[in-house]
């Protein structure tokens, strides 16, 4: 008997190790395009910008559903996720972090906001948003107000697709350096946006 339950738990383990090697998830490939006229790129030194070139792979991403209405935004070419860290700069990192988690909010007129799941004004609780400001620079995410069209994006759905759900990293398992947020020692600026400034500027 305890022969026959040992082997069904080993069947049992290798259908779910099985059934988890295989795409779960429905999400997106899209374009987000900006109300600001740009379409958000994410190039590949790791440089998140806008750009108004409608046939740029750059801008292409994927929407990978990771929560109710959470979202993990990955670049198509560059397989980069976005990030936010503690001091409201956008990123890049190679491993899916809670810092990679976006909550995913319709704004009127269809257009979506995009604001950090962990970080957020500790007084006020006002939402640190993803933006581009009016040149098409990104914005901290703590100068970003929900109601302005820097923090307002349209996506523009290419094809559904399926995805794996993408294993979360604890921040603590890799160096601030290396995950590509900034150190004491090092500029913010270069190390976050591929040596791209990053606006300091309210939005607008």
């Amino acid at each position: 008997m305890a022969m026959a339950t040992n082997l069904f738990l080993t069947r049992q383990d290798s259908t779910e190790k099985l059934s988890n090697s295989f795409p779960q998830l429905k999400g997106i490939v899209t374009k987000l395009y900006s109300r600001q006229g740009f379409h958000l790129q994410l190039q590949a030194d790791g440089t998140i910008d806008g750009t108004k070139e409608e046939d740029n792979g750059y801008t292409m991403f994927n929407l990978i559903p990771v929560g109710l209405r959470v979202v993990a935004i990955q670049g198509v070419q560059t397989k980069l996720y976005l990030a936010m860290n503690s001091e409201g700069y956008l990123y890049t990192s190679e491993h899916f972090t809670p810092e990679c988690k976006f909550k995913e909010s319709v704004f009127e007129n269809y257009y979506v906001t995009y604001s950090s799941m962990i970080y957020r004004q500790q007084q006020s609780g006002r939402g640190w948003y993803l933006g581009l400001n009016k040149e098409g620079e990104i914005m901290k995410g703590n100068h970003v107000k929900k109601n302005k069209p820097a923090a307002h994006f349209l996506p523009k759905p290419l094809k559904v697709a399926m995805y794996r759900e993408p294993s979360l990293h604890d921040l603590t398992e890799f160096s601030r350096s290396g995950s590509g947020t900034p150190t004491k020692s090092r500029s913010a600026s270069a190390v976050l946006n591929g040596g791209k400034a990053v606006s300091q500027n309210e939005s607008t």
